[in-house]
């Protein structure tokens, strides 16, 4: 999957959804989620529902972009990782 940019005002504190739900087998759910964030964007929480990973982040500096990773773990087995770029801009 590619990367996706996003953008966020630096005061701004948004979720951002993992939505995974086309990308699992019919009955597979996510067990585990983690997130991964780049250093200067804060991770405020997350939290995943049987199909979807949210996560709540906040800060940064402008001008500067910021990787966010999900990591799921299925009750399949299987491990997958989604990222996005969140680029920190003021609005």
């Amino acid at each position: 999957m590619a990367t996706s940019a996003w953008e966020k005002d630096p005061e701004a504190t948004l979720d951002w959804v993992w939505d995974w739900s086309d990308w699992l087998e019919p009955g597979e759910t996510i067990t585990t989620s983690a997130m991964t964030v780049s250093a200067g964007l804060t991770l405020d929480s997350d939290a995943h529902s049987v199909t979807s990973a949210t996560a709540w982040l906040s800060g940064g500096t402008p001008g500067t972009p910021y990787q966010v990773t999900n990591r799921i773990i299925t009750s399949a087995g299987r491990i997958d990782d989604r990222s996005i770029t969140i680029r920190v801009k003021n609005r």
